[in-house]
C-alpha cells in the first residue's frame, strides 16, 4: 500500500511551557545538563522509553501530566532559566574575534550529534558533530551540510552463538531534532540535480546545533522515483554507484542548496573525500555566474577550500571507473570545454595513466590549498601515502600539515564530573577548555570527592550493562538462568578495562585474549579482580570482523567469565558515554600507523579514566609517561603475528606489573592516592589540548581565515587577481620547463667553524621568466648513512645579478649553525605572492 494523503501533529503545550519546544529542537540541549534534566523531571521513565528524544518525548506525554507540569511554579521558574540560559547563549557574541566575517561551509558525510539523531556511523561522525558544536561555542559563521539518511546506519544484535546481526529502522523525522525548510510561499525547499535521463530532487532539512545549523539533503520524495527515493536511505550502503550518488547529491547538491539557501560561502571544508565533488560544482556556478574560465574558476574554488583526510586504510578511499563518470560528468565536461581524461586527471596520482581510476581522496587533495591529516603521525602517514602527488618534493616539505582531532568535551563529561568541574574549574570552564591553567585547578579537587564520582559513574556502568545484558539475552530467547545471571554480572568495585570501537581488524580486539591462559589469571584473581567490558559494531560486509566479535562471545560465554565479561551490543552515542565515563582504564591496541587518531580515549580522559594504548594516532603525541600507560614503544614489525605476539605481552606485563598493583594500592582510607593523581594528571595534560575548541581555533587561524583572504582578494574589481594569477599560472607552465642551473658556485674544499656562513651562488637560466617569479633556494642538512639527509632546511639565495640577456646569478649564504658533515642542492620553485606553497603547481627544479 502506498500514495497515502498526509498531514501532521505537533505537540499542543500550554502557553507557559511552550520554551520546552524551542529548547528541544535545539541540540544545544544534549550538551547542557539542566535542559536535560528538565526532561528527566517531567517523566523519567518517558524519557527513557523515548530514547533521550525530547521531540517524541513531548508528543507522548499526556495532556494530563502537561497540565500538571503548567502549575507546578517550581518547574515553570527552571523551564524560564533554561530557556534564558538558551537566549542568551544564542545572542551573547563570544569566540573568536571577527569570526562572523568568515563564512564557512563544511561538508560531511556523517554527523554524530545526539543518539537520537542515528545518521552516524563512528569516529568520522562523532568528529564531524563535535567540530559542528565547538563551531557554535566559538561563534563561527559556519554550515554544515550534509544527507538525512532515513534508515541511518546499521543497528547490531547477536545471536546467540555470537554472530552480528543487522537491521535497520526508519527513522521519523517529524518527530525528531529536524526541521523541515520551507520556501517563502510555504513549501518545501528542494534542490534539482541531472543524473543520467532524468532529474532527481531533494528535499532540505534544518538540524539546529546550538548558534549554526546544519543543513540536510534527502531525496525520500514523491517525485522520485522509488529507486532515486531510495538514494539518501542508509549511510555507506550500496555497490559504487550508490556511493556515487549520493557523493553528488552531498558535494553537487550541497554546493546548489547554499545557493538556494542565500548563504555565500567565502571557504569550503571538505571533510573526507566523500564530498569531492564539491569545487567543480562551485566552479560551475563561477563560470555561470561571473563570467569565469574554467581555469580561473578552479583557481579561486582551490585557493578558498579545504580538505582534511581521515584515515590511513587505501581502501576507505572511494575510487570510481571512467564509464561511471562520464555517464553522470558528461553535461559537466561539455560545460567546462574539458574531456573525460581532464577530468579524471583531477583525480589521478598520475594524470597521464588511462588505467587509473579516479580518487576522491586525490581529487580534494589537488583540488585544495588547505589539506591536513588528523593527528601529528597521522600528517607524516599521510604524506608518504600521498607523496606521488608531488615527485619531486622531499618527503618533509609534502605539505599537508597536522591539525590533531579534539572532543566537545562538555557533550562527553558526565554529569557528575561535570558539577565537579562547575566547582573547581568555575561556571565558565567549559569557554577555557582549551586553556592549561583552566585545567590545573584540577589538582584543587579534593582526592575523596573525584574519586566518589568515579565510583559512582562504574556503578552506574555495572547497573547500565546489567539491564541492556537482560534485555539481550531476552530478546536472544536465552534461559531464565542465564538473564536472572546477567544481573550479578561485573564487580562495582573491580577494576574495570573498557574496550570500545569499530570492529576492523587493525583495530586487533583479540589482542588481550591472545594468551588465554594468561587472560584467566589476571580476571580470576579474587584478591585484586579485573573485569572487560566491549562494545563494538563491524561493518555488515566485513566478515572478518564479525569474526572478531563471534570470537569474543565464545570466549566470555564459560560460566566463570560470564561475570567478569561483557559485550554491550549496538555501540551508540548513549552506550560510549556510559563507557567512556564508568571504566578505569581505556584499553585501545590498534596496529600502528593504521589508527588515524581515534578520540574515544580523550572521552574518557575527560571523565577521569586512565589510557593504555598502542602509541599510535593522539596517543603517540599525547603520553608523557605520566598520564597512562603505553603498550610498545612505536615499533613497526613486518611480521604482524610476531608483532601481535609481543604486544600482547605487553599488555599483560604492564596490566600485572603497573596497573593492577596501582589500583588496588589503598591508604588507610580506602582511597587509591597514587591512581587518583595519574587521574588528575591526566585530566590537566588531556583535557587542555584534545578538545574541539583548540581544534577549531587551529581550523580557523590556520585555514578557514586564510581561505576566506585568498576568496576576497581574488574576487575583489571582477576576479581582477583571480584572473591575474590564472594567466601568471598558464606562462609560467609553458616557461617554467626550459629553466636550467647552470653552474653552482660554493667552497666546498675547507671545513667550517661553528657560526661562520657556507657562501653559495648558483647561474640560471630563465629564459623569458623574470626573477621575481621564482625562488632560488639551498635545500641542506646533515649527511648520514648512504647519503641521506637529516634535519633539513632552506636558505634563500635572495641576491640577484643579471649576467647576461635571460641568465642570472642568485647568492646568499648557510649559517652554519650546527656542526657535522653536511648537504646541499639547489632548487627553483615557482612564485607568486597568492601561490599556497611552492609545490602548488608541481614544478620543481633541482640542481
Amino acid at each position: 500500500m502506498g500514495n497515502f494523503k498526509k498531514f501532521k501533529v505537533v505537540p499542543d503545550l500550554p502557553e507557559k511551557l511552550k520554551p520546552l519546544l524551542v529548547i528541544a529542537s535545539n541540540l544545544w540541549l544534549t550538551w547542557n545538563p539542566e535542559a536535560i534534566k528538565l526532561f528527566i523531571t517531567m517523566d523519567g521513565d518517558l524519557w527513557e522509553k523515548n530514547q533521550h528524544n525530547p521531540i517524541r518525548m513531548l508528543g507522548e506525554i499526556s495532556q494530563e501530566k502537561l497540565d500538571e507540569l503548567a502549575h507546578d511554579e517550581g518547574f515553570l521558574s527552571e523551564v524560564q532559566r533554561v530557556s534564558g540560559q538558551l537566549e542568551q547563549y544564542l545572542h551573547l557574541l563570544r569566540g573568536i574575534n571577527h569570526t562572523q566575517q568568515v563564512s564557512i561551509a563544511y561538508f560531511s558525510a556523517e554527523y554524530g550529534l545526539s543518539d537520537t539523531l542515528p545518521i552516524y556511523s563512528g569516529g568520522l561522525g562523532i568528529l564531524s558533530g563535535d567540530h559542528v558544536k565547538a563551531a557554535s561555542d566559538l561563534n563561527l559563521n559556519f554550515h554544515g551540510v550534509g544527507l538525512l539518511y532515513q534508515l541511518g546506519y546499521f543497528q547490531q544484535y547477536l545471536n546467540m552463538d555470537g554472530w552480528q546481526q543487522d537491521f535497520y529502522q526508519v527513522n521519523d523525522f517529524y518527530n525528531m531534532q529536524v526541521q523541515e525548510v520551507k520556501e517563502a510561499d510555504g513549501q518545501p525547499l528542494e534542490v534539482e540535480l541531472d543524473f543520467p535521463g532524468r532529474k532527481v530532487y531533494v528535499k532540505v532539512w534544518q538540524i539546529k546545533v546550538g548558534r549554526v545549523s546544519i543543513h540536510m539533503l534527502d531525496s525520500n520524495i514523491e517525485k522520485n522515483s522509488d529507486y532515486d527515493r531510495r538514494l539518501t536511505s542508509q549511510l555507506y550502503g550500496g555497490g559504487p554507484e550508490i556511493r556515487l550518488q549520493q557523493e553528488i547529491i552531498l558535494g553537487i547538491g550541497g554546493v546548489k542548496m547554499l545557493e538556494a539557501l542565500g548563504i555565500e560561502i567565502r571557504a569550503v571544508h571538505m571533510n573526507e573525500g566523500h564530498s569531492a565533488f564539491t569545487p567543480f560544482e562551485r566552479a560551475r556556478m563561477l563560470m555561470k555566474n561571473n563570467g569565469l574560465s574554467f581555469s580561473e574558476a578552479m583557481e579561486l574554488v582551490r585557493k578558498s577550500s579545504v580538505f582534511t583526510t581521515h584515515t590511513n586504510v587505501q581502501a576507505a578511499h572511494d575510487v570510481f571507473g571512467p564509464e561511471l563518470l562520464k555517464n553522470y560528468f558528461g553535461n559537466y565536461l561539455r560545460e567546462f570545454s574539458i574531456s573525460l581524461n581532464d577530468f579524471m586527471a583531477f583525480g589521478r596520482v598520475h594524470p597521464d595513466n588511462h588505467q587509473e581510476n579516479f580518487s576522491m581522496t586525490v581529487a580534494a587533495v589537488k583540488n585544495s590549498a588547505f589539506v591536513n591529516g588528523v593527528s601529528t603521525l597521522h600528517a607524516e602517514v599521510s604524506k608518504d601515502m600521498l607523496k606521488n602527488l608531488w615527485p619531486a618534493v622531499p618527503l618533509e616539505h609534502v605539505p599537508i600539515q597536522p591539525i590533531t582531532n579534539g572532543i566537545h568535551i562538555p557533550s562527553w563529561v558526565s554529569f557528575e564530573m561535570n558539577d565537579l568541574f562547575e566547582r573547581y574549574l568555575g561556571n565558565k570552564w567549559r569557554e577555557k577548555q582549551d586553556y592549561r591553567d583552566a585545567w590545573e585547578k584540577v589538582l584543587n579537587i579534593p582526592d575523596p570527592e573525584l574519586w566518589s564520582v568515579h565510583e559512582i559513574r562504574r556503578r552506574r556502568l555495572i547497573a547500565f550493562t546489567r539491564q541492556r545484558l537482560q534485555k539481550q539475552l531476552i530478546a536472544k530467547g536465552a534461559s531464565n538462568l542465564l538473564v536472572s545471571e546477567s544481573q550479578e554480572a561485573l564487580n562495582p568495585v573491580a577494576l574495570t578495562i573498557g574496550f570500545a570501537r569499530r570492529f576492523a581488524t587493525y583495530k586487533r580486539a583479540y589482542l588481550i585474549f591472545k594468551d588465554p591462559e594468561r587472560l584467566l589469571k589476571i580476571l580470576n584473581n579474587s584478591e585484586r579482580p579485573v573485569q572487560l567490558v566491549f562494545a563494538g559494531k563491524a561493518h555488515p560486509q566485513d566478515q572478518a570482523g564479525k569474526e572478531l566479535i563471534k570470537n569474543i562471545i565464545s570466549f566470555m560465554s564459560a560460566e566463570h567469565l560470564r561475570k567478569k565479561i561483557a559485550f554491550i551490543e549496538d555501540y551508540d552515542i548513549n552506550v560510549a558515554r556510559y563507557l567512556v565515563s564508568g571504566v578505569d582504564i581505556w584499553l585501545n591496541t590498534p596496529l600502528r600507523p593504521f589508527e588515524a587518531c581515534g578520540t574515544s580515549g580523550m572521552k574518557a580522559a575527560c571523565n577521569g579514566v586512565l589510557n593504555f594504548s598502542v602509541l599510535d594516532g593522539w596517543w603517540d603525541e599525547a603520553y608523557d609517561l605520566k598520564n597512562g600507560w603505553a603498550i610498545g614503544n612505536r615499533e613497526v614489525y613486518a611480521d604482524k603475528d610476531y608483532q601481535d605476539e609481543v604486544e600482547s605481552k605487553a599488555i599483560y606485563s604492564i596490566l600485572e606489573k603497573d596497573i593492577i598493583p596501582l589500583f588496588y594500592e589503598r591508604g588507610s582510607d580506602g582511597l587509591p592516592r597514587e591512581w587518583i593523581r595519574m587521574m588528575k594528571h591526566s585530566l590537566v595534560t588531556i583535557a587542555s589540548r584534545y578538545n574541539t575548541n583548540r581544534m577549531v581555533k587551529e581550523y580557523f587561524n590556520k585555514f578557514y581565515k586564510n581561505a576566506s583572504e585568498n576568496y576576497a582578494k581574488l574576487s575583489a574589481d571582477n576576479f581582477a587577481l583571480n584572473r591575474e594569477l590564472a594567466l601568471w599560472k598558464k606562462r609560467m607552465q609553458g616557461d617554467f620547463p626550459s629553466l636550467r642551473i647552470e653552474g653552482i658556485q660554493a667552497d666546498t674544499g675547507r671545513t667550517y667553524k661553528s657560526g661562520e656562513e657556507f657562501q653559495v651562488q648558483a647561474d640560471v637560466l630563465l629564459g623569458k621568466v623574470q626573477p621575481g617569479d621564482v625562488r632560488v633556494e639551498v635545500y641542506y642538512g646533515t649527511i648520514v648513512g648512504d647519503d641521506v639527509l637529516q634535519n633539513s632546511a632552506l636558505a634563500p639565495l635572495p641576491n640577484v645579478e643579471k649576467i647576461a640577456d635571460g641568465r642570472f646569478r642568485f647568492s646568499g649564504a648557510i649559517p652554519c649553525a650546527r656542526t657535522g658533515n653536511f648537504g646541499f642542492k639547489l632548487r627553483v620553485t615557482p612564485f607568486h605572492p597568492l601561490l599556497s606553497d611552492p609545490y602548488e603547481m608541481g614544478m620543481v627544479l633541482w640542481s
